[in-house]
């Protein structure tokens, strides 16, 4: 027989249709996937989502079949089963360009709409997260968010877990002549998390690297292309290639896993656009993890000794997006004083996952739920991890269990370090 005719000719799907075929179905990344741990559906495995995929493909299922949609809704994207994959399927660019081939025919959730709605509009972007900043200050968050209902609860906890909590000193060193960089602000983590950005400029700095700003900056579009809308992504993508053009020979250092992993792919994202695709490769090669990038450069050992006991949990988008898991660990091991506690299952989901968790609170709940037991069985005072929606989950799952951990980006430890 031969090879059935394609069901959707130029789709997103039918583009990237080569990486179905790397798949051998040797089930190494069932137990990688965190669907597939908690709820036990082949359907909800890497495996069995490709094999929609393909079911798509060949015109067997439909695009808006019901069934097919759960489940490839259901995935977070954490792209474990990439580094469990012996076979090197491209999973992720599967699961984004199937859910851009599918959006045009069963739409996207509303609540989905609207957040990216919101992040592509820098504007009204920042008017939200001015105010949320406004109600992070007087303290509700934090004092209702375990006594309402978990819906609303468990927003309000994640918007309280974005306060600082390690204690630092504002210094002023002298600008050095050293490698020029120049930081991706990002929306959540120039929004919410200020005093991360502050915490990388001020490691960036002793570690004799020389930053600079760069204005015009937009969101990364990592949330647009998860949801399937990748026209989205590729309009923030340009925008922000034209701003990072300002500063050619700068290295563009991220300290939002996600947002790092998005910026390396924007030569897979613009691959086809004649006036961007050179230009979008060139700023994926000069993009660093902040964890990367100071590790090459050491880092330099703090002086100031901080007693805490500390366990790290690696953003799914550092350790398998980008394939970055001792970096995190250098920057804490260059703190003087802090007691680093292994994390068991430290390569599962938290279940955050860009908007996931708003989306598909059920399984993200789920995922979290062992997540939050692994911690506690850690003793440890510190969370840290170096996503802002890691950073959020879990910071919010500890808060409604009323635990006494708290959440810090490993950075952030880094600098407090050195003052």
């Amino acid at each position: 027989m031969g090879t059935p005719a394609c069901a959707l000719p130029g789709s997103p799907l039918q583009q990237a249709a080569a990486g179905l075929d790397a798949c051998v179905h040797c089930g190494f990344c069932l137990q990688a996937c965190p669907t597939y741990v908690n709820l036990e559906d082949e359907n909800d495995s890497p495996r069995g989502r490709l094999v929609l995929m393909r079911r798509m493909l060949d015109g067997e299922i439909a695009l808006d079949d019901r069934d097919a949609g759960r489940h490839i809704d259901r995935c977070l994207g954490c792209r474990a089963c990439e580094t469990a994959c012996p076979s090197g399927v491209p999973y992720g660019e599967l699961l984004e360009a199937t859910r851009a081939t599918m959006a045009p025919v069963r739409g996207t959730p509303l609540v989905a709409r609207l957040v990216l709605w919101v992040f592509q509009h820098h504007l009204l972007l920042r008017t939200a997260l001015a105010a949320a900043r406004l109600v992070r200050a007087t303290g509700l968050p934090r004092l209702l968010a375990p006594v309402v209902p978990r819906r609303l609860g468990f927003p309000l906890a994640m918007l309280a877990s974005t306060s600082p909590h390690v204690a630092r000193r504002t210094t002023t060193r002298a600008a050095t002549n050293g490698t020029p960089v120049t930081l991706l602000e990002g929306c959540v983590m120039s929004g919410l998390f200020a005093h991360v950005n502050e915490a990388t400029t001020s490691a960036l700095n002793h570690n004799g690297f020389t930053p600079c700003t760069t204005s015009g900056q937009r969101c990364c579009g990592a949330l647009h292309a998860h949801a399937g809308d990748l026209e989205g992504a590729r309009a923030l993508a340009r925008q922000n290639i034209d701003a990072f053009a300002a500063h050619p020979s700068a290295l563009v250092v991220v300290n939002a896993a996600g947002c790092g992993a998005m910026l390396k792919q924007y030569g897979h994202l613009l691959h086809d656009d004649p006036a961007y695709a050179t230009r979008a490769q060139e700023l994926a090669a000069r993009t660093r993890d902040v964890s990367e990038l100071l590790a090459s450069a050491g880092p330099r050992r703090g002086t100031r000794t901080m007693d805490r006991r500390v366990t790290h949990d690696p953003p799914c988008h550092q350790m398998h997006a980008q394939r970055i898991v001792q970096p995190p660990l250098q920057l804490l091991g260059a703190v003087p004083g802090l007691d680093l506690i292994p994390l068991e299952d430290a390569d599962q989901c938290c279940g955050s996952a860009g908007i996931y968790n708003l989306v598909e609170p059920d399984t993200s709940d789920a995922v979290l739920a062992p997540k939050l037991a692994r911690i506690k069985e850690s003793h440890a005072e510190l969370l840290a991890s170096g996503n802002p929606g890691c950073l959020m989950q879990i910071g919010a799952g500890l808060l409604l269990e009323r635990s006494e951990v708290r959440v810090v980006h490993p950075v952030e430890l880094l600098a407090a370090s050195y003052e």
